[in-house]
């Protein structure tokens, strides 16, 4: 009689402790999973970079910047999916709650078609960098690269390229050749 006392009560307990644990407020998202989750539901992602998010072949890059691009006083988030490997970032996005009344985050620039690129910001400008590859280069040190620069344009709601750049890259490099 008091086993089954005892294994009445335990019962009871476990009941109202898992009714509690799953009641409780879950554990605040991070910035990589709030972004890898909106990427994933943007119907503009890509095919193959849903893949790796959801394979986990890629991830959020860890380090997203953030900056004011879109000129409405809120932090927008430069972010990156990388792959791990040798072809690093994949693909460049900024988000933004630009025009959303409740704060939520849209995709409001993407490429994503990228091997080895980069992306920097100079003020309200993101320049996204990516290799270009010549005979005897190393995949570690391409001796070109392409850059192109993007704005964001008010009346648009987008982001539109303003320039693109092939830049010598490596030792030796300090010319440029800009294509308007």
């Amino acid at each position: 009689m008091p086993v089954r006392a005892f294994a009445a009560l335990l019962c009871v307990g476990l009941l109202f402790g898992a009714r509690a644990l799953a009641q409780a407020p879950t554990p605040a998202q991070s910035p990589q999973e709030l972004f890898r989750d909106v990427l994933l539901k943007d119907p503009s992602t890509t095919s193959g970079v849903k893949r790796l998010l959801r394979t986990n072949a890629g991830f959020v890059s860890p380090t997203p910047v953030f900056a004011d691009l879109t000129g409405d006083g809120k932090s927008d988030a430069v972010v990156t999916v990388e792959n791990g490997g040798a072809a690093g970032a994949v693909a460049a996005y900024v988000l933004s709650a630009e025009g959303s009344d409740s704060g939520a985050l849209r995709v409001v620039f993407r490429s994503q078609s990228l091997y080895r690129g980069r992306v920097r910001m100079s003020g309200p400008t993101v320049t996204v960098v990516l290799p270009v590859y010549a005979r005897g280069d190393d995949v570690c040190c391409p001796r070109h690269a392409i850059e192109r620069d993007y704005a964001w344009d008010a009346t648009a709601k987008t982001f539109t390229r303003r320039a693109t750049r092939t830049v010598r890259t490596g030792p030796g490099a300090a010319g440029s050749r800009s294509r308007g």
